[in-house]
């Protein structure tokens, strides 16, 4: 579908791009006005996507060429329900990681502040250009920039364990996309002629079954941000950057832009029609539902907080994936509807282990015992964020796996539907005791009762606000399902 030209879709983009020009130009000698800067960038964003909501809503939308430099594959940028949808997630949630991240950096006096923040903002305005990408060589373009901005963020301590992990996540991330997902884009433009995202896809007819299958495939683990196993293992590496960084791979970015990515083939490249005929939704269903099982597992054997919620997050993420390849009307609205869901509910766990670590220095969950008595705020916004990813009512996370679950019945799918339950008694297996251990077990040996101690201000609001917003999401969820609606069902 062809759309009016617009500049807003890149308005929206350079917003955050371009404000790391003050953030460099103030640096360490105006940190107030360097912050300032990211926080005026943030709510700009988010105002300007937030105000294209109205046009999408009404089946319309926005579009903008930049350059052409493949004939018949420009460099495009295009709003619609599905895109708008992502990057209303992403920039309402970057306004509360840079809050987050000043009282995180300022609280534990973190060096190099200035490339910290200027990183944040190149990576924001990539995740959004992905979200407006009106085919896949843009898409790919950002992608790979977010890859490159997010670099500096998960090396930020500059010691050899931060260097290692960031080599992992490179080799993962760029040798995924260029060994797998970037074939995959030359074959689909020589058997269709095109890359441009589709309503229903562009491949039917244009393949073999087996090509179509191949490139499925190839696609699904080319954007290994997705952490479909067994392309994960960045992931957890990746938990040695600082608290907020762990917040936006998980909840703002990266991640959710690999399973946007793999969400946005499956239904504008290959198109649900296709998939159905040639039975390719039991590919993706079944890595998926691997994924799911695996991770949850391992996330019960994890003592590091960080570590446990980023296996967590692997399974989380193929949920998404696992509602797409049902093929079914509420299983493709519960994977994308997790998408927000699982977004809200993970950056307040990480935002909660994160004010753990700032107000008391422990990232171990046998370490924390008692300490919900301390931190109450921290613990309460940290069992609601639980009870959403578990899906659990009255917390957003429950409409998505509801969905997700009547989409496993509609397609007479029962193996999913075990596969559904029997991960979400685990994900209560993995979060329950933390809770537990930290509202009523005894404090370590030689710690006595001290009154409350909880993080800052700039940490404990945004950690309390994205925790209520997943219980008002369960109970207005009508701007993101509306917008689900005009991207899957127009």
């Amino acid at each position: 579908m062809a759309y009016p030209y617009s500049i807003w879709p890149l308005v929206a983009i350079l917003v955050s791009l371009l404000a790391t020009l003050p953030i460099m130009a103030f640096n360490d000698r105006a940190p107030n006005l360097r912050e300032g800067s990211t926080l005026m960038a943030a709510v700009a964003k988010f105002m300007i996507v937030a105000a294209m909501i109205p046009t999408v809503m009404q089946g319309g939308g926005f579009e903008l060429t930049l350059a052409e430099v493949i004939p018949g594959v420009p460099i495009q940028l295009r709003v619609d329900g599905f895109g708008l949808f992502f990057a209303l997630v992403a920039s309402f949630l970057w306004i509360f990681t840079s809050l987050y991240s000043i009282g995180y950096m300022r609280g534990l006096g973190e060096h190099d502040q200035t490339r910290y923040f200027a990183s944040f903002a190149v990576a924001i305005a990539a995740t959004i250009g992905v979200a407006f990408s009106a085919n896949l060589l843009t898409m790919y373009l950002f992608y790979e920039m977010l890859s490159l901005s997010t670099y500096p963020l998960v090396t930020h301590e500059q010691n050899d364990e931060a260097r290692a992990s960031g080599r992992k996540y490179l080799t993962y991330i760029l040798g995924t996309s260029i060994g797998l997902a970037l074939p995959a884009m030359l074959i689909t433009y020589q058997l269709a002629g095109t890359l441009d995202f589709t309503q229903g896809g562009i491949l039917a007819g244009c393949a073999s079954p087996s090509t179509v299958a191949l490139l499925l495939v190839l696609f699904i683990f080319g954007f290994a941000k997705a952490g479909i196993m067994p392309f994960h293992g960045w992931l957890p590496a990746a938990m040695v950057a600082p608290t907020p960084v762990s917040s936006f791979l998980h909840g703002v970015a990266v991640v959710k832009v690999g399973v946007f990515s793999i969400l946005r083939v499956i239904f504008d490249i290959f198109g649900p029609e296709l998939l159905r005929d040639l039975n390719l939704g039991v590919v993706i269903t079944t890595i998926a539902s691997i994924t799911i099982l695996t991770a949850s597992l391992v996330a019960l054997t994890q003592d590091n907080l960080k570590r446990r919620l980023a296996y967590s997050t692997i399974g989380q993420l193929s949920y998404m994936v696992l509602g797409a390849g049902m093929l079914t009307a509420a299983g493709m609205t519960g994977g994308v509807l997790h998408i927000a869901m699982h977004a809200f509910g993970k950056i307040t766990l990480f935002f909660c282990a994160g004010a753990i670590y700032v107000a008391h220095h422990k990232k171990y969950i046998s370490q924390m015992d008692g300490l919900g008595r301390k931190m109450p705020i921290t613990y309460l916004a940290f069992f609601l964020g639980s009870l959403s990813i578990i899906g659990m009512p009255p917390l957003g996370g429950f409409l998505s796996k509801w969905n997700l679950v009547i989409g496993a019945f509609e397609g007479g799918q029962m193996l999913l539907v075990v596969v559904l339950l029997v991960s979400s008694l685990l994900n209560a297996a993995y979060f329950f005791p933390i809770v537990y251990r930290g509202f009523f077990a005894k404090l370590p040996e030689g710690e006595t009762e001290s009154g409350v101690k909880e993080a800052p201000l700039f940490c404990l609001l945004p950690l309390s606000i994205t925790a209520l917003c997943s219980l008002v999401l369960f109970f207005q969820p009508q701007i993101l399902l509306g917008l689900i609606r005009v991207a899957l069902f127009p």
